[in-house]
């Protein structure tokens, strides 16, 4: 079952990336005004720690509305089209590593995609007053989330690496919820995090469930965003690359970090971006 979904993730690799260099190249005379150094920044960071488990989608939101990078309306599908082939290597390196009952994440990997699908055509066509409000109040989901997770106020944990059963369904059906939600910029890990905790499931296992989930759903997503043109190409291949490169050296080098602080400084930076975003969302046409 592991060598299918190498097998399956690479295939899913090797399609998504055909599909952004025809895109790029066709309009590589006509790229956005975006920083080739700010966005490789960026780009490095929020994977870097995106692998020790702070998540990417929200502090990435953040940094790139505070640089003005890109328009607010193109964020979700640049954030979507960036991260794609670093979750992709995200998703082969935890699922070697980590033993996950095959149904279950199987399953729960099929869900959240079919969610993206169709949660991506309908963020792709949404208004830019639109995308502010949903990533403004996503923004408040997902510090939520990290809140919960720091204070440990949801409570759940065992040793199950698999689900039977109602709780399969359950995480079934939430799992596709949240590839929905992840094409608006909710991030997936957080949430989904919860969701494996509070089910009975070892800690350990959300890692490739998580990246595994949002490995099968980004590249769909992204190149709904993509045939849309609701992302912004510069600086979604500038993110990409360095973003490749941070993933192996978080992976295979740095492994683990003291967190805590790092987590609850992101946690003010997202509340203030959510702010920002819900101002301009209410007060601006």
């Amino acid at each position: 079952m592991i060598i299918v979904i190498w097998v399956s993730l690479a295939g899913l690799a090797i399609w998504f990336s055909i599909v952004l260099t025809r895109d790029f190249l066709a309009h590589k005379n006509s790229l956005e005004d975006s920083s080739w150094l700010k966005t490789s920044i960026i780009g490095f960071v929020v994977n870097f720690f995106d692998v020790l488990g702070i998540g990417a989608f929200a502090p990435q939101t953040a940094l790139l509305k505070f640089t003005k990078q890109t328009k607010d309306k193109h964020i979700p599908g640049t954030m979507n089209v960036a991260n794609t082939l670093p979750v992709l290597f995200q998703a082969i390196v935890f699922i070697t590593i980590i033993a996950v009952e095959p149904l279950t994440m199987v399953l729960m990997f099929v869900s959240a995609a079919l969610g993206a699908v169709m949660g991506a055509g309908v963020v792709a066509k949404m208004s830019e007053k639109k995308i502010r409000l949903v990533m403004g109040f996503a923004l408040l989901v997902t510090a939520f989330f990290m809140v919960a997770t720091s204070m440990e106020w949801i409570q759940g944990g065992g040793e199950a690496i698999g689900l039977t059963n109602g709780k399969l369904a359950i995480a079934v059906i939430a799992n596709f919820g949240l590839g929905a939600l992840m094409t608006a910029g909710i991030g997936l890990y957080a949430p989904c995090m919860a969701l494996v905790f509070a089910l009975g499931m070892s800690p350990q296992v959300a890692f490739p469930i998580m990246m595994g989930s949002c490995a099968f759903l980004m590249p769909p997503a992204s190149v709904r965003f993509i045939r849309e043109k609701a992302y912004n190409r510069k600086a979604a291949v500038a993110m990409a690359i360095p973003g490749i490169v941070a993933v192996g050296i978080a992976a295979f080098i740095v492994k683990s970090l003291p967190l805590d602080v790092l987590r609850w400084v992101v946690i003010v930076v997202i509340l203030y971006t959510s702010g920002v975003m819900l101002h301009a969302g209410f007060t601006r046409k």
